[in-house]
């Protein structure tokens, strides 16, 4: 956060704009968004998380920004030359902006006049390079004559494929309303409203315009939220004309959701990170317009979403495969994608459509997906991220510092801090409380202002104390949201539904007495003329639950999942000395909640009786009575690379005992490629069929033509005389076809490579066992040498010696 700035740019003139207060807009909900200027979170465990974003998360984003060329990007473009050699990604400058969005959030919690003119003078490099139509694409701009190999021999060219013209675009915009919102500033708001105002004036159906849709959606979205903060209503126009388009031009494809018009979609398709963004846009446009054909397919495709298609970990988006979603309850555990800029779609998705119905379902999603399947996507001490986030692993899954397509890591910058701006509503007279932490909120209830605070030690205990401070407003309904797993529902759908046969309560008082009420659209409202010092006090059940999913979902079939609160729990390594994968759930389990508050940043663990399932030296099952450790699922992954499982089975059906040791697995792996999914290969699981994505696999992609090797180095010498491989094949959209040929060598007495003598068959058969048998050698080591595709990689599950 200092190199490149500290020598070019901050000694440069800052051209701030009027620091006034932004201008309160008519918002066109109906229910008004609670900003999150208005909300300062006190909160322990979302506290630990803002401080982690502030003190490691921005500060290595914009560090990585520097480091990586994406300032210099900039400033190129403000200088362009026909020798600049253009590369990156057509999506690098977003990693800007989205930096920028998560420090202005962060700016309303802690003030910090450093980081303000830090952002300052980043955006002195950003206004620089804009052109003077408002044009701002630095991947066409630093080199017009030789631009970004995406971006095309002119603008939005390749809008609608790779250039990222508009996903730029979008980005921007929501960047430089926070930065407005959280300081008054209009010095990125500028550059934003002349960048959508040269969109506006080239994209349409006028003479003169062209008529594009987003390649990766966003922009709708952005573009809503833009009209909310100026009030022009062109801004929405364009939105809506970018949705209303999608489907009539040349992108006609699942994968980006064009593959039929908007309005008539039902289902959840393709790209997970594209579809949630566009359904985000769809409810906004649903939300400020009206418009009923966008109401009706918005609610079906959220239907699709959280009764087929939706993780019990909040994740959406089940294979690599596109990084999209698949057919309906295809929920594949280990192979699972749940990228992590998905779920913080999908958290944008349900907000927008709780502020256009009211109700508390789509909050039960969002929280579910807040407190499981988004902030497993970063470390706890906010230096590592996941991008997929699976819901097992054997070890092959670790966070990383960074990724060279950061749109994951940038994507949690933003989001986190934004935070305190989801936890209440207003409509009229009704003040929404939908999310529970400690936090104190100044509200405008009919234009008169009203305090609240609220305490609470959420999610690890159900007591939630609201305060009123101040209220000016007078009269008003209070709406808590009673959370669907207080009211025995899992989710919105009957994709998932509590085993254990528990029901739970939750009370309300209010000034130290009892009400009582009936649920409306899962609130528990409090009409009264309010007054300072009021005190309402919200006690839920909370207890350890049991979980399972519909029958059509496969990957869950006889298994269980455990949650207590909004928290859904796993079963690691650390915490247990056997094989977590092996473990057999009692049929009516009972859980012990232990409090660990030096763990993990403080946690709650379950603990319960339960067994393993083995072999025996005989090859008979074998099971052994354990104490199981459980803990929040959101934590896994600090302590090292290891097993890990969300479902657990509870039938026999869906158990896996721990197999006995072979000769693969005891080997130790040397490869022309090393990579931590290498330890698929020994790690005795392999695909039921074909089509089987759920177990792990290696691959020496993107290389592509070569010839490459795994090799096996023997416990002890031993005579081997067939080997077996499970071919990995993605086709036909991937990347890994089976191989042109392959031999199997050994290690002669000399340390000398030897072809085996008398080998049968080497199959090439995706999927299944391909087995070679030959003659006996006694050796220490064997390698599987494969020559690839020409213009494909190869790789596999397993590979087993005997």
């Amino acid at each position: 956060m200092k190199k490149l700035l500290a020598t070019m740019l901050l000694t440069a003139v800052v051209a701030s704009a009027s620091a006034k207060s932004p201008k309160q807009q008519s918002h066109g909900y109906p229910i008004d968004p609670v900003p999150f200027t208005s909300v300062k979170v006190t909160d322990n465990f979302w506290g630990q998380r803002l401080k982690a974003s502030r003190e490691v998360t921005i500060p290595l984003a914009f560090s990585k920004c520097e480091e990586t060329g994406r300032y210099q990007n900039f400033i190129n473009a403000a200088h362009p030359s026909d020798t600049i050699k253009v590369g990156g990604l057509a999506f690098d400058d977003t990693d800007v902006y989205k930096t920028i969005e998560g420090a202005s959030y962060l700016l309303q919690t802690y003030p910090d006049k450093k980081l303000e003119h830090y952002i300052d003078s980043v955006l002195v490099i950003v206004a620089a390079a804009q052109e003077p139509d408002g044009y701002l694409y630095t991947s066409r701009t630093m080199n017009p004559k030789h631009p970004h190999e995406w971006a095309g021999s002119k603008r939005w060219e390749m809008v609608e494929d790779l250039s990222h013209e508009f996903y730029n675009l979008g980005h921007m915009v929501e960047g430089a309303i926070a930065h407005y919102q959280a300081t008054g500033k209009r010095n990125f708001l500028d550059i934003a409203i002349k960048y959508a105002d040269c969109v506006c004036r080239e994209i349409g159906d006028n003479p003169g315009q062209v008529v594009r849709v987003p390649g990766h959606q966003i922009a709708e979205m952005a573009l809503a939220k833009l009209y909310l903060v100026t009030g022009d209503k062109k801004y929405l126009d364009q939105a809506k004309f970018f949705l209303d388009k999608r489907g009539y031009t040349t992108r006609t494809d699942e994968y980006s959701q064009a593959h039929k018009p908007v309005v008539e979609q039902d289902e959840a398709v393709g790209h997970a990170v594209r579809a949630a963004y566009m359904y985000a846009g769809m409810a906004d446009v649903a939300a400020l317009t009206g418009d009923s054909a966008y109401i009706n397919a918005i609610d079906k495709i959220w239907d699709n979403i959280v009764g087929k298609k939706y993780y019990i970990t909040g994740g959406i988006g089940a294979t690599s495969n596109g990084e999209a979603f698949g057919k309906n309850y295809e929920l594949p555990n280990m192979s699972a994608y749940c990228e992590t800029c998905a779920a913080i779609g999908n958290v944008y998705v349900n907000y927008r459509l709780f502020l256009l119905h009211g109700d508390s379902k789509y909050y039960d999603v969002l929280e579910r997906t807040l407190y499981n399947g988004l902030i497993s996507g970063v470390s706890l001490d906010g230096g590592g991220f996941f991008y997929p986030n699976p819901l097992e692993s054997i070890g092959q899954h670790q966070r990383q510092p960074w990724f060279g397509c950061a749109c994951c890591p940038s994507n949690i910058c933003r989001f986190i801090p934004s935070l305190p701006g989801y936890i209440y509503a207003v409509k009229d007279r009704d003040v929404y409380v939908n999310l529970f932490m400690s936090n104190t909120a100044d509200l405008d209830v009919v234009g008169k202002k009203l305090v609240l605070s609220q305490s609470t030690r959420y999610p690890w205990n159900g007591d939630v104390n609201i305060k009123v401070d101040k209220n000016n407003a007078g009269k008003f309904t209070m709406k808590i949201r009673i959370p669907g797993w207080v009211r025995n529902q899992v989710v919105p759908s009957d994709l998932y539904t509590y085993s254990d046969g528990k029901r739970l309560g939750y009370t309300v008082t209010l000034n130290g007495t009892p009400l009582t009420g009936e649920l409306k659209d899962g609130y528990f409202c409090i009409d009264r003329q309010w007054k300072k010092g009021d005190q309402v006090d919200v006690h839920f059940d909370m207890e350890p639950r049991t979980v399972k999913a519909n029958n059509k979902v496969e990957a869950d079939r006889g298994r269980v999942a455990v949650e207590r609160g909004p928290i859904v729990y796993c079963a690691e390594w650390p915490d247990n000395d056997f094989d977590v994968l092996s473990v057999f759930m009692n049929r009516n389990p009972k859980f012990e909640v232990v409090e660990k508050p030096e763990l993990l940043y403080g946690i709650n663990e379950l603990v319960t009786d339960a067994q393993t399932l083995g072999y025996d030296d005989k090859g008979r099952l074998t099971t052994t009575d354990v104490k199981l450790t459980l803990i929040p699922y959101y934590s896994w992954a600090h302590r090292g690379s290891g097993a890990m499982a969300v479902w657990l089975p509870q039938e026999l059906s869906a158990s896996r005992p721990t197999m006995p040791a072979t000769l693969a697995s005891e080997s130790k792996i040397n490869a022309s490629h090393m990579a931590s999914s290498i330890s698929a290969i020994n790690d005795r699981l392999v695909p039921k069929d074909e089509n089987d994505r759920s177990m792990p696999y290696y691959h020496w992609w993107p290389k592509q033509g070569t010839t490459e090797w795994i090799s096996y180095e023997l416990p002890q010498p031993s005579t081997v005389q067939s080997s077996t491989v499970y071919w990995f094949d993605d086709a036909p959209w991937g990347g890994c076809r089976v191989p042109k040929s392959w031999k199997i060598y050994y290690r002669d007495s000399q340390g000398q490579w030897q072809p085996v003598t008398g080998a049968d068959n080497y199959g090439t058969v995706k999927g299944a066992a391909n087995t070679v048998n030959f003659d006996p050698v006694k050796t220490s080591a064997v390698k599987l040498e494969v020559t690839q595709p020409a213009e494909y990689s190869s790789g596999l599950f397993e590979w087993e010696v005997k």
